[in-house]
């Protein structure tokens, strides 16, 4: 037993020590609270306090644009051709329809309340082609929709509803020339279709280019400036939904994103306030709207572009590499490039003049100058260019006119409007369109996409349109027939096709020169008078 006394002796002083360190510790310094702690509450409070100043104003943006914002659903019937095959009796399961078929395409979008007579704004791209449109309000009411006015190259559009004024909340809008990187940004609307989502971020680009959902005649593409890049999420069904400020005010309509799998990455863009308030009253009133045009195509200089062309290092401005046969800019004598360098492996246009001010405005960037064109000029506006043409200094004056209606509008309009009525709906050919349908490249006329029911190109026999190709990353229906003359005289574009079908009354015939799956042949067409719906 005594050989195990130190032991336990040992035992008693460890347990005695352990014990009274542990209630010394307890006692001089006590578990910290952060209630109890006025250190510790003072560092946490402000941050409690601007988390909740963020939350309660998100919640009045909310019940503020909410009721303003609306969900548009749109229907398009389109037209396929199915082969004529022969009926095979013992397999009925191979029997499939035969001739033109009808499909219904549909889609969703969003919108918000301009005024107390209807007026809704959204994205052209959500309307463009649309045989109906629905109107969903917060309130769950849903009325039918017309589109009274669209511009393409502002990817804007105004449906009218047919409600009653008392209900309508309108949006405020603020002045997008003043919103700064940075600032909170707020996005209202119904991605995937599901109504009132908000979504919450900051601007982080302005002055964003964002390409126009058109196809110019002249081969060149035209850029809605000043767009405003948020990173609030945005996904598909946002399109003509609001980007809101801290203030509840308007200051874009959301209408694009990138993205590799067409959902939100980060990256979206709304086109900017101060550009709606310009086109839309004009859309409303008049149901289009007119851009002043200056008839070129360009790039931004560069070091390597500056020296390939031999100018100043460091020089800065706008390179004109295409010039519009007819534009005011031809006339007024600018010059196109017109030779071929390789960048990094690229063929690249130079030696064109290079515009490097406006009105005393300097233009470092070609974005520069699609800005300026957009905030500062209109139709019939003389502006003066500063340039360097062929190394020299010079500066010449240059009447603007209106923008040329751009092909995506052409797909929106029948061949005839008044008066004669053809029936048909088409585009003016385009290279690309011809490499689909394995015609020359420089094949001209107008492609018939649609034959409206009993119309005189019905009754005549005209082909519509019927095989799915994506041009550009659009889904375009070709292989119709392509219309190259009228009474002998060429056709090369959709206005001239209108043009030519006015100049006869109903009851006349006219002869169509028509390329038929490669094969050039003349149907006559009895005119008829433009039907009243």
């Amino acid at each position: 037993m005594k050989r195990y006394s130190w032991l336990i002796a040992v035992l008693l002083v460890f347990i005695l020590t352990f014990a009274g360190c542990t209630s010394q510790n307890s006692a001089a310094q006590p578990v910290p609270s952060l209630v109890a702690s006025p250190r510790i509450a003072s560092e946490i409070a402000p941050a409690t306090v601007i988390t909740s100043d963020i939350e309660a104003t998100l919640e009045q943006i909310y019940q503020q644009v909410s009721p303003s914002v609306v969900n548009i659903r749109v229907v398009q019937k389109q037209e396929t051709m199915f082969p004529t095959l022969p009926e095979i009796p013992s397999f009925p399961f191979f029997n499939l329809p035969q001739g033109p078929q009808e499909y219904y395409q549909k889609g969703l979008g969003s919108g918000f309340i301009w005024d107390k007579e209807g007026h809704i704004i959204t994205n052209n791209h959500v309307v463009a082609g649309a045989d109906r449109i629905s109107v969903t309000f917060q309130d769950g009411n849903t009325v039918s929709g017309k589109v009274v006015g669209s511009d393409p190259d502002s990817d804007l559009a105004v449906v009218k509803a047919e409600v009653s004024a008392d209900p309508l909340q309108p949006v405020q809008m603020a002045d997008s020339n003043q919103v700064k990187v940075g600032q909170m940004a707020v996005a209202i609307g119904n991605p995937f279709g599901l109504q009132g989502t908000m979504t919450v971020g900051f601007v982080s680009a302005i002055g964003r280019l964002l390409p126009a959902d058109t196809q110019p005649t002249g081969g060149s593409t035209y850029s809605i400036p000043d767009v405003i890049q948020t990173d609030a999420p945005i996904n598909p069904g946002n399109s003509g939904g609001v980007l809101v400020d801290r203030d509840g005010k308007v200051i874009g309509v959301t209408s694009a994103i990138v993205s590799s799998s067409g959902a939100n990455a980060g990256i979206g863009f709304a086109i900017p306030s101060a550009i709606v308030q310009k086109v839309v009253p004009v859309l409303i009133k008049a149901g289009h709207y007119e851009h002043p045009w200056l008839g070129i195509s360009g790039i931004s200089l560069n070091p390597d572009i500056t020296e390939a062309m031999g100018l100043n290092a460091g020089m800065r401005g706008a390179l004109v590499v295409d010039v519009i046969p007819g534009s005011p800019a031809d006339k007024a004598g600018l010059r196109g490039s017109d030779r071929q360098v390789t960048i990094d492996g690229d063929q690249v246009r130079v030696g064109g003049d290079v515009i490097t001010a406006i009105d005393g405005q300097s233009i470092k960037t070609f974005d520069d100058l699609v800005t300026y064109l957009a905030r500062s000029t209109e139709i019939g506006q003389q502006v003066t260019l500063d340039l360097i043409s062929q190394g020299k200094e010079k500066q010449v004056k240059v009447t603007l006119v209106a923008r040329p209606e751009s092909q995506t509008q052409q797909k929106q309009t029948t061949a005839s409007t008044t008066g004669a009525w053809l029936g048909i709906k088409g585009m003016t050919v385009t290279s690309d369109i011809a490499k689909a349908m394995n015609l020359p490249t420089d094949q001209k006329g107008v492609l018939v996409g649609q034959v409206q029911q009993g119309s005189p190109a019905d009754k005549a026999g005209l082909r519509g349109s019927y095989k799915p190709v994506t041009i550009s990353g659009q889904q375009v229906l070709v292989g119709g027939d392509i219309i190259t003359a009228l009474n002998n005289e060429l056709v090369t574009r959709i206005e001239q096709l209108q043009s030519l079908v006015q100049k006869h009354s109903a009851g006349d015939e006219v002869a169509l020169k028509v390329l038929r799956e490669g094969i050039s042949i003349e149907i006559k067409v009895t005119l008829a008078k433009q039907p009243t719906s």
